[in-house]
Formats: C-alpha cells, sequence, structure tokens
C-alpha cells in the first residue's frame, strides 16, 4: 500500500490497524534541538482518545503513546522520530457480521475491490484510529512552529444543526464542554440534539474550524502547491472530512469582488488587511494575516439502524452494525483537523527557508 507518508521535508508515515496490535507514525525532518516528551505528545492525543463522555465510542483505550527514537536526554535528535500506541480494547468479535458484508457509508466495497480482501475488523487501515499518528505527529509539527510564535484554536463550529456565529464565540469555552464548541449554551443544545441521535440510533456531522495566528507572510507555492490547495489534500486525506474551506469558503462564490476583496492597510510598521475574507491567503501563499481553515464532517457512517446493503457474493441482505461507535466524530476530529494543518504548515515552512538567497545567508552568517 502506498500513499501512507505526508509532506516533503517534515515527513509524516502513519502506519497501524484498529485492531492489530499497535498504531503509531514516523516522523522525518524534524529539526534537532526541540524540546519534545512523551508528555508533550500525551496531551494531544488525550483529546482524540474515545470514551470521553457519551457521545463518543464506549471503547476504552489510554492511547499511551511511546517514543522509540529520534529524542536523546529530552531533545530530538534530528533522526526519525518513531511513535507507538498499543492497542488494547479491541472486541474483532463485534465484526463478525460484517466480514462478508459490505457496511453503507464505509471502505469496505472499495478496499476489497483494490486489494483482493480487507481486514475487516473495525475497518483496518481505513479505520478512523489511524488518526492516532496524524495526531502524535501534529502534536511535534505544533510545538515546533510554536517555537516561532504559531498558535492554534481549533473548535466545532457546528454540530448537527447547531452553528456557533462567529460574532458569538468564546474561545474560553472551548475547554468547558465535551463537545469542544466556543459556546456553552450552543454545546448544551448540541448535547440535546445528540441525545436524541443516540436515541433514534443515528449519527450527525457537523464543521470544525481552525485559526492560526502568528504565520509568516509567503508561505506556499504560487502554482499546483499553493498553501490552501496543500491544506485541502492535507483535510480532505482524514477519512471523514468531506469539504474544506478557507476564509469566506463557499460564501465568496455569492459575494462581489468590491466586497470579497480584503483592503491593504498601514500600521505602525506593517503592512495589514482590513478584513480577512480570504482567510489568510493570497495566491496561494499566507499573507501574515490569521490562517482560517474550516472542514465539514459527514455524519458517523457506523448506525444501529438497518441498512439494506448487498455480500460480496451480491446477494442483498440488511445489516444491523453491532459494537461501540460515536454519533458524532466532530468533536473528537477536532484536534485530527489541528494535527493536519500543524503538519503542512511545518513541511511548508521548511521548504519556504530555502525560498530566498537571503534567508539562507542569513541562516550561515550568523555568528
Amino acid at each position: 500500500m502506498s500513499g501512507s507518508t505526508f509532506g516533503k521535508l517534515f515527513r509524516v508515515t502513519t502506519w497501524g490497524e484498529s485492531h492489530g496490535a499497535a498504531i503509531g507514525a514516523v516522523v522525518d525532518g524534524c529539526p534537532a534541538g526541540l524540546t519534545l516528551c512523551e508528555d508533550d505528545i500525551q496531551q494531544y492525543l488525550n483529546r482524540r482518545k474515545p470514551g470521553q463522555s457519551k457521545y463518543t465510542t464506549k471503547r476504552q483505550e489510554a492511547d499511551q503513546v511511546e517514543i522509540l527514537s529520534g529524542v536523546f536526554e529530552g531533545k530530538t535528535t534530528g533522526t526519525p522520530i518513531s511513535l507507538i500506541v498499543r492497542n488494547q480494547d479491541q472486541r474483532s468479535r463485534d465484526y463478525g457480521n460484517i466480514a462478508y458484508t459490505y457496511r453503507p457509508g464505509h471502505a469496505d466495497y472499495t478496499f476489497t475491490q483494490k486489494y483482493g480482501f480487507r481486514d475487516y475488523r473495525g475497518g483496518g487501515r481505513s479505520s478512523g484510529r489511524e488518526t492516532i499518528g496524524r495526531v502524535a505527529a501534529g502534536a511535534i509539527a505544533s510545538l515546533l512552529l510554536n517555537e516561532m510564535g504559531i498558535t492554534f484554536t481549533s473548535y466545532a463550529k457546528s454540530v448537527g444543526p447547531v452553528t456557533v456565529p462567529e460574532k458569538e464565540y468564546h474561545f474560553e469555552e472551548i475547554s468547558e464542554n465535551k463537545l469542544y464548541m466556543p459556546n456553552n449554551q450552543a454545546a448544551k443544545q448540541a448535547a440535546s440534539f445528540l441525545d436524541q441521535m443516540i436515541q433514534d440510533q443515528d449519527s450527525c456531522g457537523g464543521t470544525i474550524e481552525c485559526l492560526v495566528q502568528g504565520l509568516p507572510a509567503g508561505l506556499g507555492e504560487p502554482v499546483f502547491e499553493k498553501l490552501d490547495a496543500y491544506l485541502a489534500q492535507a483535510l480532505m486525506s482524514i477519512g471523514a472530512v468531506k469539504a474544506v474551506e478557507l476564509g469566506d469558503g463557499i460564501l465568496a462564490a455569492s459575494s462581489l469582488g468590491s466586497k470579497n476583496n480584503d483592503a491593504f492597510l498601514k500600521k505602525e510598521d506593517r503592512i495589514v488587511k482590513e478584513t480577512n475574507h480570504s482567510g489568510g491567503v493570497l495566491g496561494g501563499m499566507s499573507d501574515g494575516s490569521p490562517l482560517l481553515v474550516r472542514a465539514s464532517i459527514k455524519p458517523t457512517p457506523s448506525i444501529s439502524q438497518s441498512q439494506r446493503t448487498v455480500t460480496e457474493s451480491g446477494e442483498e441482505t440488511e445489516l444491523v452494525i453491532h459494537g461501540r461507535h460515536d454519533p458524532v466524530i466532530v468533536p473528537r476530529a477536532v484536534v485530527v483537523v489541528e494535527a493536519m494543518t500543524a503538519i503542512t504548515l511545518a513541511d511548508l515552512l521548511l521548504v519556504n527557508m530555502s525560498s530566498r538567497l537571503d534567508k539562507i545567508k542569513a541562516y550561515y552568517t550568523e555568528d
């Protein structure tokens, strides 16, 4: 299987299956000298691990990370960083009835057509549990970016029909509710809707926003490797993501040039934008204003309602999916979106250091 590696200089490879012995990632290209320990990564993994509320799967996993290489005496060495999280609470018996039946909304059919057979235990490589490796690697990318004053604020903008308007954002409330919404009152409304989803044996989706501040201007390339194109690739590689927007996103299609264009102003000794409809990207490159990226998450495909499907032999049947599943993926996916954004930016930041001769000379002529 190809396609498990992302990045050019800051390269991340994820490995493992949902019900295998372990899952993890290898990060290559992280500069030497970054302070790093397992607790730094664990903080991020704790945000996506299961069993944190009644709105997440009841699978009990500590998701405890181990650093196997690339760190010595609390500092990265510049060599590949190997990370492992051991699976502890697999219940593969829950998936016996789907061994030869295609689950609606899942990769069972396409995986079988591509490879001839599949690991049906929880989706195998296509499981959402694969994102553990992304989050662990994203934690390292975030720490690297934090060294340069680049920070992240990520949250659930909407869950099902409940959406938080931008003017009602209260970022201090994100960590005060289990849904990671920037408004506690909206979170209560969303929780009531999710209670109904659980009762109906159904699921819902939502949207996640990631706000990045402190980015320098110039990250990304002006043609095929635009910052927004690279971000779209990174975020669309997350299994549950069905659309990606920058700034105003699809609303720009119904706007006017006179309103959508962001006016430039001189503020003290800096050039800034009066508005940020572009989401911090112009011509495929960061413009120095906050980067705002939005990901649309589909409803959890594993639901307990009876669904129509077919077996591998083409026989029509009804399927009831057993096991432990989230009625909504959004809260646990917030940190996954943040992680993939951080990995993308860390990679482009390293690439950008070679874009101008004066940058290279400044580095090699430092005392």
